[in-house]
């Protein structure tokens, strides 16, 4: 007589309970001596001098071909072939250009490692070896390195695949800069199944050696808006013609300004900048229209709401006070604005956990919030998330200037760290989350 599937389940069971304290001493203790030894052994193989000289051929490659937001084609072929090399499985397209590779069991627990592979409209200042070669376009916020440290994680974590307790997810993005990228990897679906996620990002006010983060918010919810005023154009001779468009719209600029000292609680965080503003090409002429543009912040969804109804209602106000119209776009079409990147603590203190494991207590420090933004923050929308930051801070390479700036510079000592923090991340919380598999019993 053939077992029922009760019996089967009930035989399981009695078995699972029967060696449950061996299962949880030799699959479930992840001690620090286990994580100090797993650390180490992943940074040493990610400092030997062939694996680190791939790396910089890698990021150097990409660096001298910066590809925007939606276009990273060259990138992500890149990428596609690094991975057939090593044998990776990965779903492509994902997002236009985007790529999501899996190493593992192919079972749960899932642990996401997310890279963005997108370069900034900016022309390089940095005379070196692998300037861009690409007028106009740089990558002066490091998704280059992004690239190369997650590529770095796929070959140390592809050398211990049958050792993973679950499966890891390499998540290369296209669109983070402006484009919201991370929200439409997310339309997707392939990500439905991760259970955490972390990313990486290069910090030029941190010292190379040193990593940082903290837990709950990191990072301010943003938007970006243009506004379009529309008056009757003049000669400058006789403005009483005219709706001059450059007043209204110079009086909503300084209006703006009222919204943060004037309006908003002291106490809370928010950002209303006017960055740029076009209006008008002869000095004598009042032109018809004039446009202008800026971002807001706030770290709170609430103050994101408030900062958009605000913006709207003082440049709609400001315009018809002048007689003149206005029309604000908030680019909502590319899903804007981001939401506020707030890292889970649980998987803060596992990051943490895992960087003093790397690289000792005293070289992890704790990160300022600062009113800069990440769409990674969608990705903490749907599931436990947390963002580190990569020091590269080195005054003598100069690498120490601002993100976004045309000389900005990467200390390269800082790829193996940032490639083994992921690969050490991922496999420690596989090891620490896996449990037996008894699905075929529920229900």
């Amino acid at each position: 007589m053939e077992p029922t599937t009760s019996q089967l389940c009930i035989l399981l069971l009695i078995l699972s309970f029967s060696f449950s304290s061996q299962f949880h001493a030799s699959h479930s203790t992840f001690t620090d001596s286990d994580l100090d030894q797993l650390s180490h052994d992943l940074l040493d193989s990610a400092r030997e001098p062939e694996f680190f000289e791939w790396m910089k051929r890698v990021r150097r490659t990409i660096h001298k071909n910066p590809e925007l937001g939606f276009q990273e084609h060259e990138t992500s072929r890149l990428v596609r072939a690094e991975l057939d090399s090593l044998g990776i499985e990965y779903l492509f397209p994902v997002a236009k250009t985007g790529v999501v590779a899996s190493i593992g069991s192919g079972h749960g627990p899932v642990f996401g490692l997310r890279a963005d592979m997108d370069a900034l409209p900016l022309q390089e200042l940095v005379d070196w070896e692998s300037k861009s070669r690409v007028d106009g376009k740089m990558h002066a916020c490091g998704h280059d390195t992004h690239v190369t440290m997650l590529l770095g994680a796929a070959k140390l974590l592809h050398s211990m695949k049958d050792r993973l307790k679950g499966t890891v997810k390499l998540v290369f993005q296209p669109g983070e800069e402006g484009y919201a990228g991370a929200h439409h990897m997310l339309k997707e679906g392939v990500l439905s199944n991760v259970d955490a996620i972390m990313a990486l990002h290069v910090a030029p006010s941190v010292p190379t050696g040193s990593i940082a983060s903290r837990p709950g918010p990191i990072l301010a919810g943003a938007g970006m808006f243009t506004a379009k005023i529309k008056g009757v154009g003049a000669h400058g001779a006789q403005p009483h013609l005219s709706r001059d468009p450059i007043v209204a719209a110079s009086s909503a600029v300084v209006a703006l300004q009222l919204i943060v000292s004037r309006e908003t609680d002291p106490l809370e965080s928010g950002v209303v900048t006017v960055g740029y503003f076009k209006g008008g090409e002869a000095r004598n002429v009042i032109p018809e229209s004039v446009e202008f543009g800026g971002t807001f912040r706030s770290l709170s969804a609430e103050g994101l709401t408030y900062l958009q109804r605000r913006i709207r209602e003082i440049i709609q106000m400001q315009a018809a006070l002048h007689q003149c119209s206005a029309e604000v776009d908030f680019m909502e079409d590319v899903s804007l604005p981001l939401p506020v990147l707030v890292n889970d603590h649980a998987l803060y203190e596992h990051g943490k956990w895992v960087s003093e494991a790397l690289v000792g207590r005293s070289r992890v420090e704790v990160f300022p919030i600062t009113m800069g933004a990440e769409d990674f923050s969608y990705y903490a929308e749907k599931m436990p998330a947390a963002m580190f930051v990569v020091g590269i801070k080195n005054e003598t390479l100069k690498s120490d200037q601002p993100l976004h700036s045309p000389y900005f510079f990467v200390d390269e000592e800082a790829l193996p760290i940032g490639t083994a923090l992921h690969a050490a991340v991922a496999a420690s919380y596989l090891e620490r989350h896996s449990t037996q598999n008894l699905g075929m019993c529920q229900g």
